[in-house]
């Protein structure tokens, strides 16, 4: 098992870290090259999860917030599997999670842009299930609603000016995405998901993982 960080880190319980940085070319092929000489070119599965929000209303977060965005949320999954996906057509196998978020079906106010990114993520894995199909790649979408993790820590909040016509709605709502995260399910339950989708003969094209799943 490999994991990533743009960061180098030290190897423990069983994965081995590798520098990446999903929004560099190169180092995507980098990364993904030492993965394949440590494996002798095998890879059996890749999951995509990298990503971050920002926080603002449509009108006002500047296009080039909007396109870190997408670079990171969108571009990133696009360049893994541009690097993984041709060892696994080679090899006529393969898995591959794309997690996503049910806000891509069900988008935040002002997090149109984080929405936005992942209803792309949800395109593209739908899309791409039925091109690597004949190769015998299964394509699989986790759409995570809530999970109590550390994703408001790197939320770029400050994308309004101050004065905003949206000022009210846009405290309320910051209010409430700070309240309603510490109380959601813990990331385990979508690491569980994953392994699940992992082992599965057939697994499902979609999985959905919270307590507001069903709702959504």
């Amino acid at each position: 098992v490999f994991g990533t960080s743009r960061k180098p880190r030290a190897s423990d319980a069983g994965i081995e870290w590798v520098a990446l940085d999903v929004d560099d070319d190169a180092s995507v092929e980098r990364g993904v090259a030492n993965v394949l000489a440590a494996t002798g070119g095998r890879l059996d599965a890749l999951v995509c999860n990298a990503g971050f929000g920002i926080f603002g209303s449509v009108e006002e977060v500047s296009i080039a917030a909007a396109k870190r965005q997408f670079e990171t949320n969108f571009f990133g999954v696009l360049r893994l599997l541009r690097a993984v996906l041709p060892g696994m057509r080679e090899a006529r196998r393969g898995r591959v999670l794309l997690v996503g978020s049910l806000a891509g079906r069900a988008p935040i106010p002002f997090q149109a842009h984080y929405s936005a990114s992942k209803a792309a993520v949800d395109a593209l894995a739908l899309a791409l299930h039925n091109e690597v199909r004949p190769f015998g790649i299964r394509v699989t979408l986790i759409e995570p609603g809530d999970i109590d993790t550390p994703f408001n820590d790197s939320m770029s909040w400050d994308t309004s000016p101050a004065g905003s016509a949206y000022a009210g709605a846009i405290a309320q709502t910051e209010r409430s995405i700070r309240e309603l995260l510490p109380k959601a399910p813990p990331p385990e339950v979508v690491a569980r998901c994953i392994g699940r989708a992992l082992a599965a003969r057939r697994p499902r094209v979609r999985y959905a993982v919270g307590a507001d799943s069903t709702l959504v």
